[in-house]
């Protein structure tokens, strides 16, 4: 609740000011301001290949145009555009300090990837404990170089700044800790890598606009998942035999080109009833947008995701039905709580992957230190979304009935 009253006495203290005169600048005639702040922030002012400014000018127009920001709203949305554009900056730097980072392959990587709320986060977890595989650390993801010592970690500026943002998130709304944990060590999405490019999902999640979301939509996305992948050398250039696991659900969207991009790529496609995990991922972008914008229109959230997720997962299952079966293993959901340790020894045979003592050890741990509510309990329901149970089974019956995805027959409440 005190939380909530300084980000209302903020919004009011700021529409005072707009009544008096102060008006912020449109986010379209910000374009040079975001570019100079970065490279104050930084130092630095190579921001690479110049084709991040069309995407990033859509972006700005949709923001004035469409989005309810806050004035809240508008600082963190700036703020975030500062935060990558400085990554950007970060990684021309690192590629011209390690141009041998660039030509080191990227062997068999694991990607997981299914419908949000399946099980995905928890996977990536345990698979992040094995010593032989590396993951993108949060810090990392929002600030790339080549990976340092996890000792030298808590000295860089970088990681304290990962620390201190995600503090100000859970300060914000404490109750997104229960629906999705983040932290600065831990692995992360690797959205944050197409956030370069100003191409991904995440920009519509914080905010309502359609318009960026319709032009995205359109968008040959193959230097996006190159960028993707040099960046990940960078930060792979101190141990690059480490194997890569990575974990981003909207990989659905593109996966014809994820797959073209990584042609040994090992796919990890969790699995679970949509009408459990829809009202949940409903719940999930309601919260991270309520920190960006005033009246969410919930009802207008969950038709946005019923349509998008049904249609990405008919996309993919296209995509799936013209590659090798061998490239993906399917893990359902019920599987990986049942017996997280099991799913994991079926998913390394399927790839004929070691799963060695030490690493099952270490996953063991993590699981017994990290129980199901730790956080709290994540509460929701499908009736403040206009969605029902019904209409939800209907749109997703491709695929759970190809996949055979048994329904849940009482609520994950």
């Amino acid at each position: 609740m005190q939380q909530r009253l300084a980000v209302r006495l903020f919004n009011a203290a700021q529409r005072l000011a707009q009544r008096l005169g102060r008006r912020p600048l449109p986010f379209a005639d910000s374009e040079a301001a975001l570019l100079e702040a970065a490279r104050r922030a930084s130092g630095l002012d190579d921001f690479g290949d110049a084709a991040f400014r069309e995407p990033l000018r859509v972006l700005l127009r949709a923001y004035d145009e469409e989005a309810r920001l806050s004035p809240f709203g508008r600082m963190l949305a700036r703020q975030g555009l500062v935060d990558i554009l400085n990554s950007r900056l970060l990684v021309q730097r690192g590629w011209r300090e390690n141009p041998k980072a660039l030509s080191a392959p990227i062997r068999r990587p694991v990607f997981i990837l299914g419908l949000p709320r399946t099980g995905t986060t928890a996977l990536h977890h345990l698979l992040a404990c094995d010593p032989a595989n590396q993951v993108l650390e949060y810090w990392l993801a929002a600030a790339p170089g080549p990976r340092p010592p996890v000792a030298d970690w808590p000295g860089d500026p970088r990681y304290r700044k990962a620390v201190r943002d995600l503090r100000t998130i859970y300060y914000l709304d404490p109750g997104l800790k229960a629906i999705h944990l983040l932290t600065a060590d831990g692995p992360e999405e690797c959205r944050h890598l197409f956030l370069q490019s100003f191409l991904d999902d995440t920009f519509d999640s914080n905010a309502t606009i359609p318009s960026y979301t319709k032009w995205f939509a359109q968008q040959d996305m193959r230097p996006a998942y190159a960028r993707h992948r040099d960046v990940l050398r960078l930060i792979q250039a101190p141990a690059p035999e480490r194997r890569w696991v990575l974990k981003y659900p909207a990989h659905l969207r593109h996966l014809d080109v994820l797959l073209e991009t990584y042609p040994d790529a090992c796919i990890v496609q969790t699995h679970r009833d949509p009408a459990r995990l829809l009202p949940s991922l409903c719940s999930l972008v309601s919260g991270w947008r309520s920190l960006y914008e005033d009246g969410l229109d919930r009802r207008a959230i969950g038709r946005w995701q019923l349509e998008m997720w049904s249609t990405l997962m008919l996309g993919a299952m296209r995509v799936r039905a013209s590659e090798a079966s061998q490239r993906f293993f399917d893990l359902h959901f019920r599987e990986l709580v049942a017996d997280p340790i099991a799913a994991v020894r079926r998913l390394y045979a399927r790839f004929d992957l070691e799963l060695t003592p030490d690493a099952e050890r270490r996953m063991r741990d993590w699981q017994r230190e990290n129980p199901q509510g730790r956080h709290g309990e994540h509460r929701y329901s499908a009736e403040p979304y206009g969605i029902s149970e019904g209409e939800i089974a209907e749109r997703f019956a491709p695929y759970t009935d190809h996949f055979a995805v048994e329904r849940e027959l009482a609520p994950n409440r």
